[in-house]
């Protein structure tokens, strides 16, 4: 044995002791990385090893030895390949809207039995005109034919440690969207149809494939995805599951993370004509969407509706009930492209008392549709989409981080799965923000003026909205300054 493996063991022997015996210390290595709040500082030459996940997760502990094995003698480490490479489908039948073959990226993680397939998102189109607009203007969320040999992942598709502390040794998937069919579609391109519609066959398709590469092994799928991916985990994530199980592959637990994709059924603010995708209010932009993808709504969720009524299950708190799976959804309380829909248009101006108003209740609806959602992470920030960027680790939500939160979830789904414990004591999977404005949490990602490109605070952006203190304040039974005090600290 050399020296270094040597070396390397004793000082696993002496971590794993620890003073009087304790195996279990989260050990962290210095850097940028935010520490949660009332998280003791680390030592100061430490590394990222983290015994917690040992009991729910060898993988990932193995994971950690050789990143402290690379850490100690990066002379004969070798590098890490980050790109996710492209593979095009092999059956050349499940193709993009434009006949193209549809495809995936894949990085593959030699031992490691947890794989993260992850679904893109990019709105939809629901009849001829929209579609060709579409792929006149957004031609690669329609075709293949000019995808790139590789992507680099980030966020939670990250192999970056620092960036994706506790899904970085994954096998990753990236899966582009192009069928235009929120991942709902079973029409093929023909002489009748211009267009063809298969997002629930590619993923069948890709999983089918995945097999023969490694997921046949697996102990965790992780079907995730950002907005119209995030409300395709929702509408697929069973189907794969059931598939898997098909196929005899009983073992492998599978589960969904929707980002982005919980939308409301809500009144518009303004209501229009449904002309085009952004326009169109989006109860009727899927049922026209449904009848034009031919698409596959989960079975379990259509019988709780009468026949015609099936777009009901294209929105995250009427299927939610109906899943088997377990999910956890991570939704802005305050989401950009819901307000698009909604036909709030933020467009730097002040806005006016009824868009202020309606914008404070759409947080409150949002709010109570996942009061049962058991695993939930739900900031009050306006933005869209969080897990595939790379300050992903930055919002927090209570003082926990979204990383945080979903390791949580999976220690909580292992411990329930082993012995029926309820949810581990500090460690948090329901976490939604109760204060009542967009940004009124601290961490919510950057705002900048539209015009000046300046970054602006949470009172500079509120005031930049036509907040009015004065009259905020007393309708919360507040001294203006108390409130602009409350704001400032992100209570």
């Amino acid at each position: 044995m050399g020296t270094a493996a040597v070396h390397l063991l004793l000082l696993l022997g002496l971590l794993h002791a620890g003073p009087g015996g304790e195996g279990r210390k989260g050990w962290r290595r210095r850097g940028p990385a935010v520490r949660e709040r009332g998280e003791a500082a680390a030592p100061a030459e430490s590394f990222p090893l983290d015994f917690t996940a040992v009991e729910g997760n060898m993988d990932s502990f193995m994971a950690q030895v050789k990143s402290l094995a690379q850490s100690l003698y990066p002379c004969s480490a070798q590098a890490l390949p980050h790109d996710l490479r492209l593979h095009l489908l092999h059956n050349a039948s499940v193709t993009c809207n434009d006949g193209s073959p549809a495809g995936y990226y894949l990085k593959e993680s030699k031992g490691s039995r947890r794989w993260l397939l992850f679904l893109e998102g990019g709105w939809y189109c629901f009849n001829r005109e929209n579609c060709d607009s579409r792929y006149d203007t957004m031609r690669r969320l329609m075709s293949s034919k000019e995808w790139p040999a590789t992507r680099v992942g980030t966020g939670i598709l990250s192999s970056q440690p620092e960036e994706n502390p506790h899904w970085w040794n994954a096998n990753m998937v990236f899966i582009p969207y192009c069928s235009s069919d929120v991942w709902s579609g079973a029409s093929s391109k023909s002489e009748k149809n211009e267009y063809a519609f298969m997002g629930a066959l590619i993923i069948q398709e890709v999983v089918k494939e995945l097999v023969g590469k490694g997921l046949s092994t697996a102990k965790v799928l992780l079907l995730a995805g950002s907005s119209a991916g995030g409300t395709g985990v929702l509408l697929n994530v069973d189907r794969v599951a059931e598939q898997l199980e098909e196929m005899g592959y009983q073992g492998i637990q599978v589960r969904g993370l929707a980002d982005s994709g919980w939308f409301l059924d809500n009144k518009q603010y303004r209501r229009t004509d449904c002309i085009d995708t952004i326009t169109c209010a989006p109860t009727e932009a899927i049922r026209r969407g449904i009848r034009y993808w031919n698409a596959i709504v989960p079975e379990r969720c259509k019988l709780q509706f009468k026949e015609g009524e099936e777009w009901n299950c294209f929105f995250g708190y009427k299927i939610y009930p109906t899943l088997r799976c377990p999910v956890f959804v991570v939704q802005w309380l305050f989401d950009e492209a819901q307000l698009t829909v909604d036909n709030v248009h933020l467009t730097g101006q002040p806005v006016q008392e009824g868009q202020w108003l309606y914008i404070q209740n759409l947080g409150r609806e949002l709010r109570n549709t996942l009061k049962d959602v058991t695993a939930s992470f739900a900031p009050a920030c306006l933005s869209h989409e969080i897990i595939t960027r790379n300050h992903w680790t930055d919002i927090q939500v209570k003082g926990t981080s979204l990383p945080r939160a979903l390791h949580c979830w999976d220690r909580s789904l292992h411990e329930s799965n082993k012995n029926g414990k309820a949810p581990l004591k500090g460690c948090p999977i329901h976490l939604i923000d109760s204060c009542p404005w967009p940004h009124c949490n601290p961490s919510c990602p950057t705002i900048r003026d539209q015009f000046t490109g300046q970054e602006m605070n949470v009172i500079q952006f509120l005031m930049h909205m036509g907040f009015d203190v004065q009259k905020m304040a007393q309708q919360q039974g507040l001294e203006p300054s108390k409130l602009l005090g409350m704001l400032s600290s992100g209570n």
